[in-house]
């Protein structure tokens, strides 16, 4: 437990903290700025333009924001350590090392869950309300069958925070982290989109950002990332990506010095 309140009073005593969770709670006003922008232009525009105009919901497109926040304050969690020299302090305190590592886990995952949750249902409701039954009534859809997707789209923050604690404390280097993180968000489910089938399919459901909605049983099909995983297969890859590189962290810092 001292473990775990010291490492709650580092993250909170430091400056980036704040400034990612702002960010990642900012997130909320722009997917409520691009929700009153949507609707304006709908009522605006001449009945056979409605017909055809489409929405989606803005609450996965904004979480991109936290997760990618949450990922680099889980980064600096370490790797901020790491620069300064503090880490050879925390391990001569812990000298078995690997409690630190989990209590950092502890508090970052707690912090990227919260704002997860914050800005996912924060956004889905407030663009309800903006949104109405604009766009094909993309918004009427009833909240408890929304709810598993929500849910499901929240968590996918703390994973990222987890995982850019682990790429962290793997590389030693917040910009190899971030880079990490990038990549394996961004940049590797573009490259897959255009591979060709079925490796596009398969390596497409693999993808981060295609996990939260393959537990649910949704098709992905036509998207970037692909649906071939079973809901119970998706959400064990989900927790592959937030444990694996938390556990490779773990392992290093016992056998490397600080």
């Amino acid at each position: 437990m001292n473990t775990l309140a010291s490492e709650w009073l580092k993250v909170r005593s430091v400056r980036s903290t704040y400034l990612n969770l702002v960010l990642s709670l900012g997130s909320v006003l722009l997917g409520v700025a691009v929700a009153w922008t949507s609707a304006g232009m709908y009522d605006s525009a001449p009945l056979h333009r409605r017909a055809q105009a489409a929405l989606t919901e803005l609450e996965e497109v904004v979480v991109i924001v936290p997760q990618l926040c949450m990922g680099i304050m889980g980064a600096l969690a370490f790797t901020s350590e790491h620069v300064t020299g503090m880490l050879r302090t925390s391990f001569t305190i812990v000298p078995r090392r690997w409690p630190v590592l989990m209590a950092k886990s502890a508090v970052v995952g707690l912090l990227g869950l919260l704002a997860g949750a914050i800005t996912v249902f924060g956004t889905y409701f407030l663009c309800r309300l903006v949104v109405g039954d604009r766009f094909s009534g993309v918004y009427t859809t009833p909240f408890l069958e929304r709810l598993p997707t929500l849910v499901t789209t929240s968590l996918s923050v703390p994973v990222f925070a987890l995982l850019g604690l682990g790429a962290g404390a793997i590389l030693r280097s917040t910009a190899g982290a971030v880079a990490t993180l990038v990549g394996l968000a961004y940049v590797i489910p573009m490259i897959c989109g255009n591979l060709p089938e079925p490796w596009s399919e398969r390596l497409g459901s693999l993808m981060i950002g295609g996990l939260p909605r393959q537990i649910t049983g949704a098709d992905l099909t036509h998207s970037v990332y692909g649906s071939q995983l079973a809901p119970w297969a998706a959400a064990a890859v989900m927790a592959v990506y937030a444990t694996v590189p938390i556990l490779a962290g773990a392992l290093l810092v016992r056998r490397r010095a600080a």
